[in-house]
């Protein structure tokens, strides 16, 4: 059975970072409320063990695969939710897909072709985000690689595209045009309002445009959103500045789904 379902938002959220067991917790625990008192919302829980595209070697990685894979497994046992966390090589993919209902394929490397097709072989949903560098359509040439390579369920995700230095913007008409692709599309809210290596050797961001853009994707057609919350951001080891405070997320999520209904009514 497909883990996406079109009656449904698709919504994949947690921490950048898995960070520490409280965190996840914390996040967990919150994300549950919210599934209990949203049904029309298909939550996917996300951290990642290895943030390995840090701007430099100051920042903070993360909990490393071994650890990141325990957190994983007890969100997916404790908690109920379908989870999903990046790769980066393919010595990862075999480990991660035992505990993981979804591989990620990172935007940097949405063109390693290896690396596409032993996500796909895994028989794991395979979330791919658009790189930075390429145009909506070329997602098409991506997506067909999973699907040559026999991938059970395909997502695609739309994180931005640079815009001069240190900044992302986001084409509307890309939700149509990856839509045609025949695979759900998903909008990544907090990565596209990051502002990559503009804090002085970190990246940058302006959380205060996560609503606007997430609103207008869905009235643009995106089935789904990403979004990194954290129940403190501005003490988060990575990606704060973009991230959605924990404690905010419900009203801007209730506000999303009803351009969800609007736009599907």
């Amino acid at each position: 059975m497909a883990l996406y379902d079109p009656a449904k938002l698709l919504l994949i959220a947690g921490p950048c970072s898995l960070e520490s067991e409280a965190v996840c917790r914390v996040v967990a625990d919150r994300l549950r409320q919210i599934q209990q008192e949203r049904p029309e919302l298909r939550i996917v829980f996300k951290g990642s063990f290895d943030k390995a595209n840090r701007t430099s070697l100051a920042g903070g990685r993360g909990t490393g695969l071994e650890e990141g894979l325990r957190l994983l497994g007890l969100v997916k046992r404790e908690y109920g939710f379908p989870v999903l966390t990046d790769i980066h090589d393919e010595s990862q993919i075999a480990p991660v897909a035992a505990v993981c209902d979804v591989i990620q394929i990172p935007a940097f490397l949405c063109r390693q072709t290896d690396l596409l097709l032993a996500a796909a072989a895994t028989g794991r949903v395979v979330n791919v985000k658009k790189g930075q560098f390429l145009s909506p359509q070329e997602m098409v040439h991506v997506t067909g690689k999973l699907k040559q390579g026999g991938a059970a369920e395909i997502w695609q995700t739309e994180r931005g595209t640079t815009f001069g230095y240190q900044n992302l913007v986001v084409d509307m008409r890309s939700f149509a045009i990856m839509r045609a692709n025949g695979f759900p599309t998903v909008f990544d809210a907090t990565h596209s309002v990051q502002l990559p290596g503009a804090a002085g050797g970190k990246s940058g961001g302006q959380r205060e445009f996560v609503p606007p853009l997430a609103l207008a994707a869905l009235g643009a057609g995106a089935d789904g959103l990403f979004m990194e919350t954290h129940p403190d951001p501005d003490r988060a080891i990575s990606d704060g500045p973009n991230m959605v405070p924990l404690g905010d997320l419900d009203t801007l999520l209730a506000r999303c789904l009803g351009v969800w209904r609007a736009v599907r009514a």
